[in-house]
C-alpha cells in the first residue's frame, strides 16, 4: 500500500456536510464510502485544457486518460491547498490560482482493480500557460496532452473505455459551470452492486 492509502479523507453526505474520516484505502474499497474529493482543469489562454493519462501503477483506473489532477482534501485542509499539493505532487506545476466552477457527485466501480469512486467532487478550473515548466511524477503519470474541451466531450462518446469514467462530468462542469459549493450539484451516482461493465463505466463516475 502507498503512503498516499493511508491518508485520511472526509466523509461527506449527499450535501457535501462532514461527518467522519477514514483512510483513502478505505473508502475505496467496495462498496465505497462518499467523500470530499477535487478534480483540477488546467486551461490555457486558448481555452485547452490539460489532460494525463494515469500512471500503470494507479490503483484506480490506471492507464486512463483524465482530467489535470485530482485528489483529495485531508480533513481539515483547504481546496486550495489540497488542490496545490497535488498539483505540486503529480505535475511538479507551482501554485495555481483556483475557480470552483462545480460540484459532481458520482459512483463507479473499476472494472480491473475492483475498487469504487463514490465522491462529492469540487470541480476546480486553474488558468495555466503551455510554456509554463511541468515535471510529471512518472509514478502518477503515464503522458500529458493539451485537448479543446468541446471535442473531449465527442471523444468521450466515442471512445469512453480510453478515459477516466468521472472526466466526462468534470469537463461538463467546466463547460457549463454552476458556480460554488452553494450552487446546485450534478450527480451521476448507480447503486452498489450494480454491473461495472455497464452501469459504473456509463454512470459518469471518476
Amino acid at each position: 500500500m502507498s503512503s498516499r492509502e493511508k491518508h485520511l479523507v472526509e466523509l461527506v453526505d449527499e450535501t457535501g456536510k462532514a461527518h467522519g474520516e477514514t483512510t483513502v484505502a478505505a473508502a475505496h474499497q467496495p462498496p465505497g464510502q462518499l467523500h470530499r474529493a477535487f478534480s483540477v482543469l488546467l486551461v490555457d489562454p486558448d481555452g485547452q485544457v490539460l489532460l494525463q493519462r494515469r500512471a500503470a501503477v494507479k490503483t484506480r483506473f490506471p492507464l486512463r486518460w483524465a482530467n489535470s489532477c485530482c485528489g483529495h482534501p485531508q480533513p481539515g485542509e483547504s481546496l486550495a491547498e489540497a488542490a496545490n499539493r497535488r498539483l505540486s505532487e503529480e505535475l511538479g506545476a507551482g501554485p495555481v490560482e483556483l475557480t470552483e466552477v462545480g460540484i459532481y457527485v458520482y459512483y463507479a466501480e473499476d472494472p480491473a482493480t475492483g475498487r469504487v469512486e463514490f465522491e462529492y467532487d469540487h470541480v476546480l478550473r486553474g488558468e495555466f500557460l503551455p510554456s509554463a515548466p511541468l515535471l510529471p511524477d512518472p509514478d502518477e503519470v503515464a503522458e500529458l496532452r493539451w485537448a479543446d474541451p468541446s471535442a473531449l466531450e465527442t471523444e468521450l462518446k466515442i471512445d469512453p473505455r480510453s478515459y477516466a469514467p468521472w472526466l466526462g462530468g468534470v469537463v461538463n462542469r467546466l463547460l457549463r459551470p454552476s458556480g460554488s459549493r452553494s450552487g446546485a450539484t450534478d450527480s451521476a451516482m448507480t447503486p452498489p452492486g450494480s454491473s461495472a461493465d455497464d452501469t459504473a463505466e456509463r454512470s459518469g463516475g471518476r
